[in-house]
């Protein structure tokens, strides 16, 4: 395993809700990133990793592979891969995704 796929499986294990995201929560540096933050606000969470992966290209690529998913923003809960924003964006109209997080 690599080091970026290693540092990615760590904080995905060791943090309830992990974000990977282009930008930051407080400046989200693309429309999808900006839309996963609003919707985990809208669900009442206000604490969770969040990792900017345009501040380094090798975990940009690896978070890929590490979910076999092409596309960034990317939400881990509890160690799981649930999806990109527009997943995000259909388990939180369905009121799935709040209570998955309220688990968390």
């Amino acid at each position: 395993m690599s080091d970026a796929l290693q540092r990615i499986d760590q904080l995905v294990k060791s943090n309830d809700v992990v974000l990977f995201m282009k930008g930051t929560p407080q400046f989200p540096q693309c429309g999808f990133s900006g839309r996963a933050v609003q919707i985990l606000q809208a669900c009442g969470v206000s604490e969770y990793a969040s990792v900017n992966v345009l501040e380094d290209g090798e975990v940009r690529q690896a978070v890929k592979e590490y979910a076999k998913w092409p596309t960034i923003p990317q939400l881990y809960v509890r160690g799981e891969f649930v999806g990109g924003s527009d997943i995000m964006t259909e388990m939180y109209q369905s009121g799935e995704l709040k209570d998955l997080l309220s688990q968390a």
